[in-house]
């Protein structure tokens, strides 16, 4: 199929959708009590994706927010009630058929929120040619939708172009642990309900950072389903737009606090907990943003850390056997490269195998954040507890 021709026919089935109720993609975990106090049920019924709109809980009132694939405007309307009457909201859709409900409704919306006129706007137009000014964004926001995008890299290079520089986007999307092959691509069924567009959790990253975006991370994840050996789920995942002008600030050092042992940030730069490490303005301004600033102690002296440092932070695995229960992890950013207290190393986007402890580990707070966790298991594992190295400890 051609780039046109699966545009057409995802434009058609979610038109279809529209007028018959049918359940596209995942479902989501909408509060609809709190919506239907001010969205109607026109829209509510026709709300698809693949989980909230996380972002939704950054927005400050005034800012700009843009919903991509806004389809009958839900998340479009949430963000008008947040952003204020002084705020302005600009959903795209490519389907006329989600347009024309989402229009009939601003109007209606704008009235239950007590605003003097509607503060959203809807444009047709594609996630990868956005009827959208340059730098005019501060918040970008998308539901399942750049999946159906056949060529996500330019996707993402629009979404650079028009977030302004500090802006940032929090996306949910549907995202895979290996590559869709191509009996998979070439099934349109599969398009619409974000199978076959999936990318790898690797080359979706990817593509966002070769776009320009900085300091990628996990917001959220949880599995979807499984077909053919392939284990698709759904990520949320939050990026920024940082200035490339070199930032003021006396911070020239940063010392990893943990509970990694080792991390590799998106710039390359290496750090080995409680050893401080120069830094350039640039690289200070980044680790001063979620989550990177939990990991880091940022000084204009360098500070060095151990042990007996109540900002020194370790997980180590239970000193036991373990058990192989078939899952893997795979870590989501913001880190390229991670290491544990165990040997074992993370890169971003690529599956793990992971014991019970390690499993363990990976669940506490410090680290349960940055990865994304799977069972590849197509069954009851039944396997016995096992010492996975001479000395006892993990894997």
């Amino acid at each position: 199929m051609s780039i046109d021709d699966i545009s057409q026919k995802v434009s058609d089935r979610y038109a279809k959708a529209a007028s018959t109720g049918e359940q596209m993609c995942c479902p989501t975990s909408y509060d609809m009590g709190h919506l239907k106090t001010f969205i109607p049920d026109e829209v509510l019924t026709i709300s698809y994706g693949c989980g909230t709109p996380a972002g939704l809980q950054t927005v400050r009132t005034g800012e700009t927010v843009l919903d991509i694939g806004s389809g009958g405007g839900i998340d479009c309307f949430e963000a008008s009630r947040l952003v204020g009457p002084t705020g302005h909201v600009i959903g795209i859709d490519m389907t006329d058929t989600m347009l024309a409900i989402a229009r009939k409704n601003a109007a209606i919306v704008a009235e239950n929120l007590g605003y003097p006129a509607s503060n959203v706007e809807f444009r047709k137009g594609m996630a990868d040619a956005m009827p959208v000014e340059d730098g005019t964004v501060d918040l970008i926001i998308s539901n399942c939708v750049i999946n159906l995008a056949p060529d996500k890299r330019k996707v993402f290079r629009e979404m650079f172009r028009v977030t302004k520089t500090g802006g940032r986007f929090t996306i949910s999307d549907i995202v895979s642990d290996q590559t869709v092959p191509q009996y998979l691509v070439h099934d349109t069924q599969k398009w619409g309900d974000c199978l076959s567009g999936a990318l790898t959790l690797t080359d979706y990253i990817a593509g966002m950072v070769e776009a320009g975006f900085v300091g990628i991370h996990l917001v959220k994840s949880s599995p979807w389903q499984a077909i053919d050996g392939i284990h698709f789920f759904s990520v949320t995942l939050t990026g920024y737009k940082l200035s490339a002008a070199v930032p003021t600030t006396t911070v020239c050092y940063a010392t990893l606090r943990g509970p990694f042992s080792r991390v590799i940030d998106e710039s390359g730069t290496t750090y080995e907990r409680g050893v401080p490490v120069r830094i350039t303005p640039a690289t200070a301004s980044l680790l001063t943003r979620t989550p990177l600033a939990d990991h880091f102690v940022l000084s204009d002296e360098p500070v060095a850390l151990d042990r007996s440092d109540p900002r020194w932070s370790a997980v180590l695995p239970a000193q036991a056997p373990c058990i192989w229960n078939g899952h893997y992890a795979l870590l989501a950013g913001p880190f390229l490269e991670a290491s544990d207290d165990d040997h074992h190393i993370y890169r971003r986007g690529e599956p793990l195998e992971i014991c019970s402890k390690t499993l363990a580990v990976l669940q506490t707070g410090g680290y349960a954040p940055h990865f994304a966790i799977l069972n590849r298991a197509g069954h009851a594992v039944s396997g016995e507890a096992v010492t996975c190295a001479p000395n006892g400890s993990c894997c």
